[in-house]
């Protein structure tokens, strides 16, 4: 199992854990799942930076996981469902760094290994509708919402950490969709269709 694999499972069981405790009192429940079971050092920063990411960005993601699937409320999702698109979402719209198809294959795999039968599907449902918003209607978090490095550590089989060419410049347009604010993102020279 590759290293981005392993965060990407620990972070999920991460934030099923919190999802499960949320009357853990005065401990940090992401402290208590680290003491029981400590992510590899290989592992650490991307698993803290989307276990973090999804933390902090929780009530904006949730809202477009909401937008995005038809009939169902968080509340009513299998936890382990829930999570997955969690993590998946934050990647999709904070880490461009990682292919969208990479981010929705790990979800569904995370999703069948850990979830129910309906898993894969009902996850890849979801995030693929939530792929084309992004692709299509430039569906963001807030500006604010993604200034977490990427993760330095290198690509698997890489003998040696490539350097990661730099975005192009973008301008940001904030526009009201649904209950949650979002941005439209066009790269220069790139005309919206």
């Amino acid at each position: 199992m590759g290293t981005r694999r392993r965060a990407r499972e620990l972070a999920m069981q991460a934030l099923f854990f919190i999802d499960m405790r949320p009357d853990a009192g005065d401990q940090d429940p992401l402290a208590l799942f680290c003491r029981s079971c400590p992510p590899p050092r290989s592992c650490q920063p991307l698993f803290t930076e989307l276990v973090q990411g999804v933390r902090r960005h929780l009530h904006q993601i949730d809202r477009i996981i909401e937008r995005f699937s038809s009939n169902w409320k968080l509340s009513r999702m299998a936890a382990v469902d829930r999570n997955v698109l969690r993590l998946a979402v934050y990647e999709l719209l904070c880490r461009p760094d990682i292919p969208s198809k990479v981010s929705i294959n790990e979800a569904i795999d995370i999703g069948k290994k850990y979830g129910t039968e309906e898993s894969g599907a009902f996850i890849n449902g979801i995030l693929d509708a939530i792929h084309l918003a992004i692709d299509k209607d430039g569906l963001a978090l807030i500006p604010e919402a993604c200034e977490a490095p990427p993760d330095p550590a290198p690509r698997q089989g890489a003998d040696s950490p490539a350097e990661e060419p730099e975005p192009p410049p973008e301008t940001v347009k904030r526009v009201k969709v649904g209950r949650g604010l979002v941005r439209r993102r066009q790269q220069r020279g790139e005309h919206p269709s």
